[in-house]
């Protein structure tokens, strides 16, 4: 005999409120810390910083690299301290938000112009790379999941973190492979993907900032 489960009005009502008290439990959990630039200044939405390794001879500042493909573009580092990078710009899930917390989601986005004329904001790549096995960052903007990442203070030390994709603020009912930024070497280009060697990271802010630039 097949059992039937069916639900009333009233079980809508306590199943949407058991998801309700664990998203409320969830949003509860996230730091309220601000990040912090090399300066000791907060982060603050659409201000440009650059993003460079806090460890020396960890190669450069965070770039755009591209793909095999024609207006293929990822997230990637300069190979060394000598590139210029591009800066980014930072735009938290929470509305009317303006500082950058700790463990909080949100977008970043490469404050340029390419001759693409395509979103610059981060994007995890739905499918690991063939080559490396990685999941790399690509750039797009969906407004999923997928375009929000978290910044994490590295224990012990101030002004110093590290990058994370685990949207739970965005879906705080949702189970997610999470995982932290670091850099993977293709082609002789670095590219950033997360399930591999993650990399700390200090936040510089961009001279004349806000601004775009052109490529």
């Amino acid at each position: 005999m097949k059992s039937t489960i069916m639900m009333t009005g009233s079980t809508t009502l306590i199943v949407s409120f058991t998801w309700l008290v664990v998203a409320v439990a969830a949003t509860a959990q996230y730091g309220n810390n601000p990040v912090l630039d090399t300066a000791g200044e907060p982060l603050r939405r659409g201000v440009e910083y650059y993003i460079k390794p806090a460890i020396t001879d960890n190669g450069g500042r965070f770039t755009l690299v591209d793909g095999s493909e024609w207006c293929q573009q990822y997230a990637g580092q300069e190979n060394d301290s000598s590139g210029e990078g591009f800066p980014v710009t930072f735009e938290p899930l929470a509305e009317g938000e303006d500082a950058i917390r700790e463990s909080r989601d949100l977008k970043i986005t490469f404050a340029v112009i390419t001759i693409c004329i395509r979103s610059t904001t981060w994007e995890l790549e739905a499918q690991r790379d063939a080559e490396t096995g990685r999941r790399l960052i690509g750039t797009g903007s969906s407004g999923e999941a997928t375009n929000y990442f978290q910044i994490e203070k590295q224990s012990g030390f101030d002004g110093i973190y590290t990058i994370r994709w685990c949207p739970t603020e965005f879906c705080p009912i949702c189970r997610f492979d999470c995982g932290s930024v670091g850099p993977v070497v293709k082609n002789g280009k670095r590219f950033l993907a997360l399930d591999g060697f993650v990399i700390p990271v200090v936040f510089e802010r961009a001279p004349l900032s806000p601004s775009s630039t052109n490529i």
